[in-house]
């Protein structure tokens, strides 16, 4: 009785030393289950490998890299550093369209007395206004840029001569002029609307100013020419099938 006790104690120790260490095989087989360092996916369980790094499959390595291109794609969104309420993004200031000229610069007929008769042009080159003389005490104002610092003038003239969609033969002092600042003029440039006279020129007299349009509507209301008068196609438009040839033109 004593050794068959005996014998049965053996055979559970031995029963339960052999389990133990098919159990530390089983382990070592069979890594450990840990949680994804992927922030992406904090709750994916993986299995980690023997070099200790989580097993990534296949299926898992393309969702994380769909998750990547989508946060590459995504814009940045730039914050202000003192903004309240960073989830939010800041609106970006929109840039200011400088093609938009004032508007008491836009044609309007307006209360003008003058002892010229209508049909004549006056330019005030200070105030920046071309007025077109009418009957009864009225005027219809245009705005206009004139003569830079240098290049004010005035006098009296008459339109010798009309054109559409004029070329352009910039004089050899202002080649030489603007050569001496880097910037260099071709000789001549055909009619169009890439051309700084624009799409129409009424030329005075024998001098070399005119009353033309212009490829940079936001200079008007400036002082930015080299003397001629300059002002909006649409209105140079306007104002060239007002007059005609011989018009009186009197600028101050």
């Amino acid at each position: 009785m004593m050794k068959k006790t005996l014998f049965l104690a053996f055979g559970l120790a031995a029963a339960f030393s052999s389990s133990a260490t098919f159990a530390q095989d089983r382990y070592r087989e069979r890594p450990p289950v840990v949680v994804s360092p992927d922030l992406a996916a904090p709750w994916v369980m993986q299995l980690a490998g023997p070099n200790g790094r989580p097993v990534v499959y296949p299926r898992q390595a393309a969702q994380q890299r769909t998750i990547y291109q989508q946060r590459e794609q995504q814009p940045m969104v730039r914050r202000g550093i003192f903004d309240r309420s960073p989830a939010q993004p800041v609106a970006m200031r929109p840039q200011p369209i400088r093609s938009r000229i004032e508007p008491q610069f836009l044609p309007q007929t307006v209360a003008y007395d003058s002892k010229e008769k209508a049909g004549t042009i006056i330019i005030d080159t200070n105030n920046r206004f071309l007025y077109l003389v009418m009957d009864n005490g009225q005027a219809r104002r245009y705005g206009v840029g004139v003569g830079k610092p240098g290049f004010e003038w005035a006098g009296e003239h008459r339109v010798t001569r009309k054109a559409e969609w004029p070329d352009w033969t910039p004089p050899s002092e202002m080649i030489s002029r603007e050569a001496a600042k880097g910037h260099y003029l071709p000789a001549r440039m055909e009619g169009g609307p890439e051309n700084p006279l624009g799409a129409r020129a009424m030329y005075l007299g024998s001098t070399l100013y005119r009353i033309h349009g212009t490829n940079a509507p936001w200079s008007i209301g400036s002082a930015v020419s080299s003397g001629c008068i300059r002002m909006r196609n649409e209105d140079v438009t306007d104002l060239y099938g007002r007059v005609n040839i011989g018009t009186k033109v009197v600028v101050m």
